[in-house]
């Protein structure tokens, strides 16, 4: 398709600039989305069942989305990222509810999460806050026709690091974690650095503090064992700095250790921000292979999914 080919072309044009500067490419890569996302949500046939409290803060919300039809759905949880001091559960009106929705499209009851944010909430409330998403999801199992035994989270950038504490942090997530099945990073922070080059810097001190020390020691990279839950890493070909080496580590401690049921891709041509924006575009290699990912650990089976 022309769109397809616009596209390819536009990741290829931008993305050796990304991690220089990723700020115009971030505007004409939301741009040319927006129509492709639109004209997919009209056709889904998606439902959006709107935005639900899973806690009493104002940013522990969540919104739905599902196909029509009876019966209970599989739950995908994604969490967006945002530096751990900014971002929100959508940052255009289609993504990051874009990611949800396609899941959706796919048979899952899926839910597009939003969480606390430091200054206010520093570590470890990202992963307590989808702890409480999870729990919720499960109490409210039967109104929503969840299956509370088959969840599964996908997380983006700082996202990906909640999801990565809540899969291996010790102490934390312990009755919410035993009912999730596998988990996704996409571009996640895997580890705490305050390095010149992270343009994200401030945000690692707002979150985890300035003890360089509480930064090695929280970071997901040190928390791999061999009883983790599956877990599925990818990272971008044009990534924000540093972020693909600590994605490529921490799949390697992983497999190290005896983690035999993790996997690890890079993703051709994209970035920090498409390698999720692009859900729902036409484009589906990542989508497909998260969802047979999670198809090998209890989710949907294969031949559920809708191309």
């Amino acid at each position: 398709m022309a769109e397809q080919a616009a596209l390819r072309a536009l990741y290829d044009r931008i993305g050796p600039d990304w991690a220089r500067d990723a700020g115009e490419g971030r505007r004409e890569l939301l741009e040319s989305l927006g129509p492709l996302l639109d004209e997919s949500a009209r056709r889904d046939g998606v439902v959006d069942e709107g935005t639900w409290s899973y806690g009493e803060d104002a940013r522990q919300v969540l919104d739905l989305y599902r196909l029509p039809g009876e019966g209970t759905r599989p739950v995908l949880v994604f969490v967006h990222g945002g530096g751990y001091v900014r971002g929100d559960k959508d940052i255009t009106p289609r993504i990051y509810g874009n990611v949800a929705r396609w899941f959706a499209a796919q048979g899952y009851l899926a839910a597009n999460m939003e969480y606390r944010l430091a200054p206010a909430a520093p570590y470890p409330a990202g992963a307590e806050d989808l702890a409480a998403a999870v729990a919720w999801i499960r109490r409210e199992a039967h109104r929503l026709r969840a299956d509370p035994e088959r969840i599964f989270l996908v997380g983006h950038s700082a996202g990906g690091t909640h999801v990565a504490h809540f899969a291996l942090a010790p102490g934390l997530a312990r009755d919410a974690r035993p009912h999730v099945s596998a988990a996704a990073i996409l571009s996640g922070r895997l580890r705490a650095d305050v390095l010149p080059a992270n343009p994200n810097a401030a945000g690692v001190r707002a979150y985890f503090g300035d003890d360089a020390g509480e930064h090695e020691r929280l970071s997901p990279v040190n928390m791999v064992h061999a009883g983790a839950m599956p877990l599925f890493i990818a990272v971008a070909e044009h990534e924000n700095p540093l972020l693909d080496c600590y994605g490529a580590e921490f799949f390697m401690r992983l497999r190290a250790c005896g983690n035999r049921r993790s996997q690890f891709m890079s993703v051709p041509r994209h970035n920090h921000l498409s390698i999720v924006a692009h859900f729902g575009s036409g484009e589906e290699t990542l989508g497909r292979l998260l969802f047979d990912f999670f198809a090998r650990h209890g989710g949907l089976p294969a031949a559920c999914g809708r191309g």
